[in-house]
């Protein structure tokens, strides 16, 4: 049975079901806007928004379109040459329509800039943790001449959108100083009509002598024996099902496959830019999200035919899991069974490196931590906060409960500071090889020992202001002292691991917790909730929930 649910809304009629044509967006259009449209830069929607996720838009909308683009590029070799980083930029792009001009956009501006540049030959993609583990395995040993990365993606956005974000020498989502100065740098370019602007013409750029197309599939398929136990996949004779959900990972299975000569069955090897084979997500929307039920219903009907089936989204940095016990597994579920097996099964990991998870992930998390006397590091949402101790080893493991985590190597160092959906998906195979059991089979088994966890996320609208006050929300303003039936333990508004602010509010008890933040881009609230007594309870945390943040942010009760 789920315990584990997102309610949004309203659902779909089309939720669950194969895309009809009359959705599919027009690839022509899409292009053709994205070099035709000027975004006015009097409406703020159309600047640039470099958050740690980078730019993201849609040249149907005015807010990703070349100029956006020329003028993200440049603020990027500006930034580069400020901090004195002069090493190679690895870019990679995933399957979305508008990634493979937006690469050709970006290589025109950095061949002019004089930055050396790599890109994946033949115009092939590449997943985010593919650019992550190469800037890391370049960079191991070196102090000067530093590589840096480019990926092109929007992540499991729907496919009229596209996305561009910068990633520092570490590896990892560049942190809000790095945005922001790109964000700005970027939109004085862009107000200026972009003439500050360095390019040459693509044909220019792609033969120049600082641009070199190389391959970035083997050399991170050969190192993936060094952070899962390829072999013991391989011997248990396990046959993985793989959708690819069209994305930036397909050209990585076959490779996977051969070289450790596992059994690998592709269920959906096309890559499409309208995302045509996808199952319409919960509101109506395409969406490669391996973590929803709808998005993923294709996939989840291969339960009965592989032990384990898997996919990822459009860039690979999240994962999807589904098993023959429970079906696919929510993120939560999964983060859980992946933290147990692994402090479990990699003897070289130091003791006191600690597990990462953000605010708003399940607590079943901290009892596997306790239990195996293990380090807690509570962040705010975001992958970002865990890129340090990823980097430096002091973190052996960073997941959110979005279906994104990374992990180190098998020695203890670092693989990828970004979220790293094949990996995730590797190593359920591991667990299912080593140990006979499917991690849905495991989480079944931390439940009967750890208690049973009911996690929700819901939506309540919020007005601007209103999300205003709940994001500068001190912890005195709540005075309730019960939550649920249960003395409150803990009233947050910083993150425990790092007491760098949540955005929000967070309020403990022995049983439960729910933790509410705003919508960054729409007019809600956000409240994550989760109980270990039961269905009722988390019914009961939810509405007090609601009742508590509405009294403190002046909303509705």
């Amino acid at each position: 049975m789920v315990h584990d649910t997102k309610e949004p809304v309203a659902i779909s009629p089309l939720a669950g079901k194969p895309a009809p044509k009359s959705m599919l967006v027009d690839l022509a259009r899409l292009e053709r806007q994205y070099f035709e449209r000027k975004p006015d830069v009097g409406d703020p929607t159309q600047l640039v928004s470099f958050g740690t996720s980078g730019h993201r838009g849609s040249s149907l909308r005015g807010s990703f379109t070349e100029a956006h683009i020329a003028a993200i590029t440049q603020a990027i070799c500006d930034y580069r040459r400020s901090k004195g980083i002069d090493g190679p930029l690895h870019m990679g792009k995933d399957t979305h329509a508008l990634s493979e001009p937006a690469q050709r956009t970006a290589l025109e501006v950095l061949a002019a800039n004089g930055v050396e540049t790599i890109i994946q030959r033949d115009g092939g993609v590449t997943p985010t943790p593919v650019i992550s583990r190469a800037i890391l395995t370049y960079n191991r040993g070196r102090t000067a001449h530093l590589a840096d990365g480019i990926v092109v993606t929007p992540s499991h956005n729907p496919p009229e959108d596209a996305g561009f974000k910068y990633d520092p020498p570490n590896g990892g989502p560049a942190d809000v100083d790095v945005t922001a100065w790109v964000q700005d740098r970027a939109n004085e370019l862009l107000r200026a009509g972009n003439t500050g602007v360095k390019r040459v013409p693509f044909a220019t750029a792609i033969k120049g002598p600082k641009t070199y197309q190389r391959d970035f599939v083997l050399p991170y398929v050969e190192d993936l024996r060094n952070v899962v136990d390829m072999d013991v996949i391989r011997e248990a004779g396990l046959e993985l099902g793989v959708d690819p959900l069209g994305g930036a990972s397909k050209p990585y299975w076959e490779p996977i496959s051969s070289v450790y000569k596992l059994s690998i069955a592709v269920v959906n090897p096309v890559i499409d830019p309208t995302f045509s084979f996808m199952t319409v997500d919960h509101d109506g929307q395409i969406r490669t999200d391996p973590s929803s039920p709808y998005a993923m219903a294709r996939v989840i009907g291969l339960k009965d035919k592989f032990r384990v089936a898997v996919a990822n989204d459009a860039d690979a940095d999240r994962h999807g899991i589904v098993t023959r016990s429970v079906g696919l597994m929510s993120p939560n579920h999964y983060l859980a069974v992946a933290i147990s097996y692994l402090l479990a099964h990699r003897p070289h990991w130091p003791a006191h490196a600690a597990v990462g998870k953000t605010v708003v992930s399940s607590s079943m998390i901290d009892r596997v931590l306790a239990r195996l006397g293990r380090r807690l590091n509570e962040v705010p949402v975001g992958f970002k906060w865990f890129v340090a101790g990823l980097f430096d080893g002091s973190c052996c493991f960073g997941g959110e409960e979005s279906a994104g985590a990374s992990f180190l190597r098998r020695d203890a160092t670092a693989w990828a500071t970004d979220k790293d959906g094949l990996i995730m998906n590797l190593l359920a195979a591991e667990i299912t090889a080593r140990t006979d059991k499917d991690p849905g089979e495991h989480y079944q088994a931390l439940e009967a020992e750890l208690g049973t966890s009911y996690y929700t996320r819901i939506d309540a609208p919020a007005t601007p202001e209103q999300k205003a006050r709940l994001r500068k929300l001190s912890a005195e303003a709540v005075r309730e002292e019960t939550l649920g039936g249960d003395p409150i333990i803990a009233k947050l508004t910083k993150a425990p691991g790092n007491n760098a602010a949540i955005d929000g509010l967070k309020i403990v008890t022995a049983n439960g917790w729910f933790a509410a933040r705003p919508s960054g881009t729409e007019n809600i609230y956000k409240i994550y909730a989760e109980s270990f007594r039961g269905a009722a309870h988390l019914d009961a945390l939810v509405s007090e929930a609601k009742e508590l943040v509405n009294s403190a942010i002046g909303g509705r009760t």
